[in-house]
């Protein structure tokens, strides 16, 4: 997700779900952002990534980045009459 940054305008967070028997780390946050730079480019580099359980999701799969901004951002994440799991909202606030 892009969120605000006095500096940049703009940073991106990345919220990401390991697999089974992963454990979040540091090292691994900080070998993902080097990984996005390389493939991606420098100015894609994530400024931040956080680990989580599941992502908000409406019932057809698809993920609800705006959930996910508004819980990042302490905000109200308005309708959540479509998710299917709307526990992951509490769980986005909790890793910030």
């Amino acid at each position: 997700i892009a969120v605000p940054d006095l500096q940049k305008g703009e940073v991106i967070v990345c919220f990401c779900v390991l697999k089974p028997r992963i454990d979040a780390s540091e090292l691994l946050a900080d070998e993902l952002k080097e990984k996005v730079a390389r493939e991606l480019g420098k100015p894609l580099k994530p400024a931040a990534v956080k680990f989580v359980g599941d992502l908000p999701k409406t019932r057809n799969a698809k993920i609800m980045r705006r959930v996910i901004r508004a819980g990042y951002l302490g905000q109200e994440a308005g309708d959540l009459s479509a998710l299917e799991n709307p526990q992951t909202v509490d769980e986005i606030r909790r890793a910030v």
